[in-house]
């Protein structure tokens, strides 16, 4: 019973993703502080982290980061790319997440024009092929079985959908850095 009902939530699940590319939902947008929702985030996922021997911590900010956003699709989002780092790590590791606020360097100085949530992991990195297509739905990096390809493609979804983006940095073996710009 327990296994067909976590497949049950498994394809439920599976089925909002899809229905996310189909028809995204209207965002109900209000401030939202970043810094309590990566501690949502992170606290949620402490104990698969634990479980894997992983450190999944959020490092230090001291004041809010506030945005005009959609909490629970944002905190979805988050939570899809450091789930997407515990997978590549497996098995130890860490995983930093990070708030902050960032301006572009064309952009006038000291004028903040982007808020940055930075997820960082010391995993295996992501090869040039594999990231060319690391938002496409339904593409995984992983070997069979081990993913279906939608977390990242839902993240970016939702980024973009909240008018933002998200960077990728990574070299294989030396981890990757995600970056979520949200408009400040």
């Amino acid at each position: 019973l327990a296994v067909i009902n976590s497949q049950a939530f498994r394809a439920h699940e599976l089925i909002a993703d899809l229905m996310l590319f189909a028809r995204p939902p209207a965002l109900s947008v209000a401030p939202v502080d970043l810094v309590g929702l990566a501690d949502q985030v992170v606290s949620e996922l402490a104990a698969e982290a634990a479980a894997q021997r992983t450190t999944l911590v959020r490092l230090p900010q001291a004041s809010p980061v506030i945005v005009p956003a959609d909490r629970a699709h944002l905190a979805a989002a988050l939570k899809a790319m450091c789930v997407n780092s515990l997978e590549a790590l497996r098995l130890g590791g860490r995983i930093d997440v990070a708030v902050h606020i960032a301006a572009d360097a064309e952009e006038e100085p000291g004028v903040a024009k982007w808020a940055e949530i930075v997820i960082a992991d010391t995993g295996p990195g992501i090869s040039p092929e594999v990231r060319r297509h690391l938002f496409d739905p339904y593409f995984s990096g992983r070997e069979a079985g081990r993913g279906i390809g939608l977390g990242l493609s839902k993240s970016w979804r939702i980024v973009t959908e909240h008018g933002g983006r998200i960077d990728v940095e990574s070299q294989p073996e030396r981890g990757a850095t995600f970056r979520i710009r949200l408009p400040a």
